[in-house]
């Protein structure tokens, strides 16, 4: 008995110690890890991108290579990159996709890595009165919430409200709050700190979860064969009730309700900050006050997290049924078989035997009568601009230049003339900006002459408002045969 007890025990602890969260604390570079880890993830950075974070960490390791201890004992060796993807492959971190940009995010075993290292390192982890008080009322709690006796549960509820009423009596009297000693507030915000610290692990290991649960419905659809219909409404339903679908998923939904209230949220941010103005907030360290202030924060973004997942998750459920064609999954899967099988046979050396079925193409439509052959007719030409009439005269205005009119005003200029008197002698209706950049465009087409001086003209817009241009003077000629002679 004592032997199989002892092997049971050894088996558990075996599979504790092969768990990523304790291989990172037990490798050889675990203080490397997990300072490194510190300090790529914050609470106000749950994500980094790829990019970044190779580079951080290159930086990382260059400067503590540049120490005077054993570079081997400190640090891996590899670039920024190569130790990004290798703690990819032993599950500290996980890649994805966030806005188009890939993203490193820990996983649920470094959060909880993490929080390890610090609760050990952080000092006095201690039997505190409010730590045994916190375990008791969550005894108490769970026995009133498995209560079935209506009148033990009477007597409890009478006994809260007696404690309440003195209270209530004791402060009205007195006038005083009567607040706690510095020493035991230290203490419930130590307890509090120690709380806060397992959420992290307890976000990531929810939206963990989902992945598994996605990953798990997709491979899973990829394999039936039944009809698409009955398929299609399972699965939808899976993707509705996404949140259902895990145990982590469950509690987290329960826990929602306490904490996904924004108007509650930042009631706990106005808490916190009000606590950190207390005296005896002063006793903690600055890890602790930054760590005080960033629950709120933690908390948002924790719940942020796990809702992304679910949305991710419900994303690709859905897309994957409504592109989900048994047929077409198992001719490619038959057909991927084959090549595999041919692959492992052929020695390299000798002819490949070639693939001989291919999944069906889908051809779409294919036209069903030959009755008529013949394109349909064009379409009539277009009509004269001469015979187009314009049903509302504003509309026009609002075009372009109108060089009709504005060549036949240049042809009455004379030999040479100045643009900028021109364009402010011409008519209203041929007065617009688009009319300055058309008679420029009749100048430049005939020659012009640039000066160093600067025209300002006034133009008037079809709505009546005006807007000022200023330009380099130009001297222009009437036609284009002028330029010749």
């Amino acid at each position: 008995m004592t032997a199989s007890r002892a092997e049971a025990a050894y088996s558990r602890a075996a599979a504790a110690f092969r768990t990523p969260t304790l291989d990172l604390l037990h490798g050889r570079f675990a203080p490397f890890v997990v300072a490194t880890l510190s300090i790529l993830f914050t609470a106000d950075r749950a994500s980094v991108p790829i990019a970044d974070a190779h580079a951080e960490l290159g930086e990382i390791l260059e400067e503590l290579r540049s120490g005077d201890e054993d570079d081997e004992r400190r640090v891996p060796v590899g670039t920024g990159r190569d130790v990004g993807r290798n703690w990819v492959r032993l599950g500290w971190l996980v890649q994805q996709i966030d806005d188009d940009v890939e993203v490193y995010r820990l996983s649920a075993h470094a959060v909880e890595a993490l929080e390890i290292a610090g609760r050990t390192g952080g000092g006095r982890t201690r039997v505190s009165n409010s730590r045994v008080r916190t375990l008791l009322e969550a005894v108490e709690n769970l026995a009133d919430s498995a209560e079935v006796d209506p009148a033990r549960r009477l007597e409890r509820l009478h006994q809260e409200r007696a404690l309440l009423d003195a209270e209530i009596a004791r402060i009205e009297t007195t006038g005083a709050a009567d607040p706690l000693d510095d020493d035991e507030l230290l203490e419930e915000a130590e307890n509090v700190l120690h709380l806060a610290r397992e959420l992290p692990a307890d976000f990531t290991r929810v939206a963990e979860s989902l992945k598994a649960m996605q990953r798990d419905v997709v491979a899973h659809l990829r394999r039936d064969e039944r009809p698409t219909g009955e398929v299609l409404r399972e699965y939808l339903q899976r993707a509705r009730d996404v949140m259902q679908s895990t145990p982590e998923g469950r509690a987290f939904a329960g826990a929602l309700r306490l904490i996904g209230d924004p108007e509650r949220i930042d009631a706990l941010t106005d808490q916190l900050h009000s606590l950190l103005r207390q005296p005896f907030a002063l006793m903690l360290d600055a890890t602790q006050r930054a760590e005080l202030d960033a629950i709120g924060r933690r908390v948002e973004l924790g719940v942020e997290e796990v809702l992304a997942a679910q949305r991710r998750a419900s994303h690709v459920i859905t897309g994957q049924v409504k592109t989900h064609d048994p047929l077409r999954d198992r001719q490619v899967d038959d057909l991927l078989r084959d090549v595999i099988a041919g692959l492992h046979v052929w020695d390299g050396r000798g002819a490949a035997e070639p693939v001989r079925s291919l999944p069906l193409i889908d051809l779409g439509h294919l036209r069903q009568t030959v009755s008529d052959i013949r394109p349909p007719g064009a379409p009539a030409p277009l009509a004269d601009a001469e015979d187009v009439e314009f049903p509302d005269r504003d509309t026009r205005a609002w075009g372009g230049p109108r060089y009709a009119e504005l060549e036949e005003y240049v042809a009455g200029l004379g030999e040479e003339f100045d643009l900028g008197a021109a364009f402010s002698d011409t008519a209203n209706d041929t007065r617009r900006p688009v009319d300055l950049l058309g008679l420029l465009e009749i100048a430049h087409r005939n020659g012009m002459t640039e000066h160093d001086e600067v025209s300002i003209v006034e133009a008037l817009r079809p709505d009546g408002t005006a807007r000022r241009f200023a330009f380099g003077a130009v001297t222009a000629r009437t036609t284009k045969e002028d330029v010749h002679e």
